[in-house]
Order: structure tokens, then sequence, then C-alpha cells
């Protein structure tokens, strides 16, 4: 007797199963691939623009600003060419020596860039506070914790060193205001090294273009979990007891955006 096939028949299995909804399923199914590139083109733009507003805003103040760039190139792009004339291999060194003028050329902006900022800031009130805000690494800053109705003032600085006091302001004045200010810090700190620091041109001050470096050169004399802390116990003091004036400028102007990128480098 024949046996008689099934109405029904089972789908297959394996790859013949899958149905139209599984097709093109894969390690970068579902994934927008021009998502990452135009952020990256986004954000090389806005880097660009940032560069060019520097720039134009440097050369202002520093109108031998493009020949010293373009010196700059020459000398670095020769020097390497040279080399490759001399390993016989003149053609292959030429990207190289266009590679090694733009970083040198880079380099110098950045510096002539940062040294315009400083010479724009300098003397104003609220200048070192500018500074210690623009400082990479883990800080706190507190503005204007003392301060006297002539603008002079004391920002307050944590980190692994410690507990720095920045005054700036007439040196005569600001002393006090440093002492008072490190008898409120030592109540509350303890043991915890206590820096104090004078802004200024004087002997035994610290010029304002070199504050940052000063303050990131001081020995890490804390852990990360002593730092936590530290802040903690500080938040006994509050924060500001004065207004500073936010990215110093000469007239009054804010500080740009290009200007606060440059000063972080």
């Amino acid at each position: 007797m024949a046996r008689s096939k099934p109405t029904d028949a089972t789908a297959p299995s394996g790859k013949a199963g899958r149905g139209p909804k599984d097709r093109g399923r894969g390690p970068g199914a579902g994934k927008k691939s021009g998502e990452p590139k135009v952020g990256r083109i986004r954000k090389f733009r806005d880097q660009a623009g940032m560069v060019k507003q520097a720039y134009s805003l440097t050369r202002k103040n520093d109108p031998r600003l493009p020949w010293i760039l373009l010196i700059t190139f020459v000398a670095a792009a020769t020097v390497v060419e040279l080399i490759g004339i001399l390993l016989s291999s003149p053609f292959f060194f030429i990207p190289l020596a266009v590679l090694v003028g733009l970083l040198a050329a880079l380099i110098v902006f950045g510096r002539r860039a940062q040294g315009s900022a400083y010479r724009q800031v300098e003397g104003q009130p609220g200048a070192a506070a500018w500074v210690l805000e623009g400082m990479r690494g883990d800080w706190q800053v507190t503005a204007g914790v003392a301060g006297t109705t002539q603008l002079d003032a004391v920002h307050r600085v944590l980190g692994r060193p410690g507990v720095i006091l920045v005054a700036e302001g007439v040196p005569s004045r600001v002393r006090n205001l440093l002492a008072q200010e490190k008898k409120k810090v030592a109540r509350v700190v303890g043991d915890t090294p206590i820096y104090d620091i004078v802004v200024g041109d004087d002997e035994g001050q610290v010029p304002l273009r070199k504050l940052s470096n000063h303050v990131m050169k001081l020995p890490r004399n804390l852990s990360a979990g002593e730092v936590n802390s530290l802040r903690r116990r500080m938040s006994a003091l509050g924060g500001a007891r004065m207004p500073v004036p936010g990215g110093p400028l000469p007239g009054g102007k804010q500080m740009t955006v290009s200007q606060r990128q440059v000063r972080r480098r």
C-alpha cells in the first residue's frame, strides 16, 4: 500500500529557511556607516574653524606671524629634504619634508598665540584665575575665595599637590589675604600641604605666563582618593566670595573659544 504524502511541508532547515526579514543580518547590520565619517568631518571642520579664528586674532597683535610661520616651514622642510639628498632619496623625502614643515609651523603658531593671549590679559583683574582654569589635568579651581574692593584676589586650587592658594594684586595687600585664607584652610585640611603663590614680576613672585607650569610642577603628595576626600572637607569653606571677571581682556571683551583652546595647549 503506497504511503500518502503529507499535505503540510515543513520549512527547510539551514540557510534556505531564512526568510526575507533575515537577509542582511550580520556584524555590521543595522549600523549607519555614514555617521562616524560625518562626525569626524564635522569635528575636523570645527577644529579648523577654531585654528583660523585663533590665527586671525593672533595676527592682529603679532603682524610678523605670517612671515615667522613661513620661515619656520621652509627651514624645517629644507633640513629634511637635505637629509633626503644626502641619502640619495630626494623625491622620497618630499612628503616627509612637507609634514615636518607643517608640524614645526604649527608648534611655533601655538606658542605665539599663547604668548599673545597672555600679553592681552596680563595686568587685568582675574588674569590668574583665567590661567588656572585653563590648566590641563584634574584640578578644582575656585576663583575669588578672598579679595578686596581694589580687585585683589586669592584663588584656591585643589589637586594632587594639596591646596594651592594663588594671589594676584598689590603684594602688600594680597599677602595679608593669603595669610588669612591659609589659616582658614589649615583648620580644615590638617596636615595636607598648603602652597601659597603670589603672581607678579617681582622677586619671589611667579610671572603670569609661568603660573600654570609652576603649579603643575609641584610635588604630587596625595593619591586620587585623598584628593576626593579633601574636596569633601573643603566644601565646608564654601565657594567664591567675590566676583572675578571671566575671560579678562582689555576693553572688557570676553575670551573667545579659540583663545581658550590655545591657552590649553
